[in-house]
């Protein structure tokens, strides 16, 4: 697709949340204020098309130019949970995908990933606006958690396993970040009911 025929083509909300993390990296970078941070987030949750995106970036990309992925190219590959204004909880009772997209809008996302299976490496890009994203995840999975958390928090909970992965155990990366609100990881161990139907498979 040509640049002038994006430039005029409706954005969707995961577009117009890809802007708001770049604002949300520059206000942690200390690039801009938490007064300029709301003024542009008001301007990207009211634009309608790509080209109202350029002037609020435009002094914080490389050449003034927002690299964002085309419509739909985001969750290729992937699955989503977005939670606004509500409260989403979801199970993963087989493999994940490789990639893994939840957001929390003034809401909550709860994933429980205890009963998953990860092929080599999974990536969770999990961002919280006012509202919460919590991961729980089982003993076995080695983490990679790396997010950012402004006014909120980003980081792993208090343990409850008592298991350490062994080496070349599956890897769970999970990045994005937490305005006014927070995404923790989490491990429990499966209780005996699952265990027993895990054993069996």
């Amino acid at each position: 697709m040509s640049e002038p025929k994006r430039s005029a083509m409706r954005v969707a909300d995961s577009d117009r949340e890809n802007v708001a993390q770049v604002l949300y990296e520059a206000m942690g970078a200390g690039r801009i204020t938490a007064g300029e941070l709301e003024t542009r987030l008001d301007a990207v949750y009211a634009a309608k098309t790509f080209a109202e995106f350029e002037p609020v970036v435009a002094d914080l990309s490389p050449g003034g130019a927002l690299a964002l992925p085309h419509a739909g190219e985001e969750e290729q590959g992937g699955r989503r949970s977005l939670a606004v204004m509500s409260g989403t909880s979801r199970r993963f009772d087989g493999p994940l995908p490789s990639n893994h997209v939840s957001r929390a809008f003034w809401g909550s996302v709860r994933l429980d990933l205890r009963q998953a299976r990860i092929a080599g490496s999974c990536t969770i890009r999990a961002v919280a606006i006012m509202g919460g994203v919590k991961i729980v995840v089982p003993e076995d999975f080695a983490l990679d958690v790396r997010g950012i958390g402004l006014m909120g928090g980003f980081g792993t909970g208090r343990r409850t396993g008592r298991r350490r992965p062994a080496s070349g155990a599956p890897v769970l990366r999970v990045t994005g970040f937490a305005w006014w609100g927070s995404v923790k990881v989490i491990r429990k161990p499966l209780e005996p009911r699952r265990r027993s139907l895990r054993g069996r498979g």
